[in-house]
């Protein structure tokens, strides 16, 4: 099925939707890998990835030590080691498990966060993205980009941010931390803009707690209140969602056909 330009595909459980979320990748790693020296991914970190990094290790034939990895957001503030760390997520269940050529961490404990900010960028502009493995917010943020600071033409590359409540919830909702208030108020993010440049787009949505943010993928009009809409507008983007996820889109025959 499609929406817009979106190709989706829904699967019966979390574990098929990662399974093959992750079959899909590790093919366009490896026709990537035919044509260019390097292959430069941007990788989500939350526990809605878990089955599509774990599979993602499984798949054969990916020449590890020629991809360069990014992740797209982090907490201002947290402990260095805390678990909770977007780098520290991404590390644990994959980054420090394959040999990566290069990984690049956002540092939310940056003594000057402009300039963290500015160095990330950089990196971003020298390494064109290729492959970019999203996941979607229950409030329909891409990476950290809260519906009140997702901005379709944001000049910026990586930026600051302020938290909705919606999300630090969703922290909570995750299992992540014991308590609202235990959530950091502030992240770095990449934008928009910058997510939406790379070549291909996977996005990976499982859980009844995504249905309406799948909902409002699919549906709405394609606006910064529900910033996940402009993935419909993609040349290259696959929407991997499970039953639950898409519990709210009830007239699938009313969709494109792929």
């Amino acid at each position: 099925m499609k929406a817009g330009n979106l190709e989706i595909k829904i699967f019966d459980t979390r574990q098929e939707m990662g399974e093959n979320a992750a079959a899909a990748i590790a093919d366009k790693i490896r026709e990537l890998q035919k044509s260019q020296e390097f292959v430069n991914i941007i990788f989500a970190s939350a526990p809605s990835q878990n089955e599509f990094l774990a599979s993602l290790l499984t798949e054969k034939g990916i020449v590890w030590q020629k991809i360069n990895a990014f992740h797209m957001d982090e907490y201002i503030g947290l402990p260095g080691d805390a678990p909770q760390a977007f780098g520290n997520f991404l590390k644990v269940k994959l980054f420090d498990k394959v040999p990566l050529n290069s990984v690049w961490y956002l540092d939310g404990n940056a003594t000057d966060i402009e300039e963290e900010c500015k160095r990330y960028a950089a990196l971003l502009e020298e390494y064109p993205t290729d492959i970019v493995c999203l996941g979607i917010g229950e409030n329909g943020h891409l990476a950290f980009n809260d519906p009140h600071v997702a901005f379709f033409d944001d000049p910026l590359i990586v930026k600051q941010v302020e938290l909705d409540n919606a999300c630090r919830q969703q922290q909570v909702n995750d299992g992540c931390f014991a308590t609202f208030a235990d959530v950091p108020e502030r992240a770095l993010t990449l934008t928009i803009p910058v997510l939406f440049k790379a070549k291909y787009a996977f996005c990976i949505v499982p859980g009844e707690k995504k249905a309406d943010a799948i909902y409002h993928t699919v549906e709405e009009d394609i606006k910064e209140e529900f910033p996940s809409t402009i993935l419909r507008n993609h040349p290259n983007a696959i929407l991997f969602i499970d039953k639950a996820s898409s519990g709210r889109l009830k007239e699938i025959s009313s969709y494109s056909q792929a």
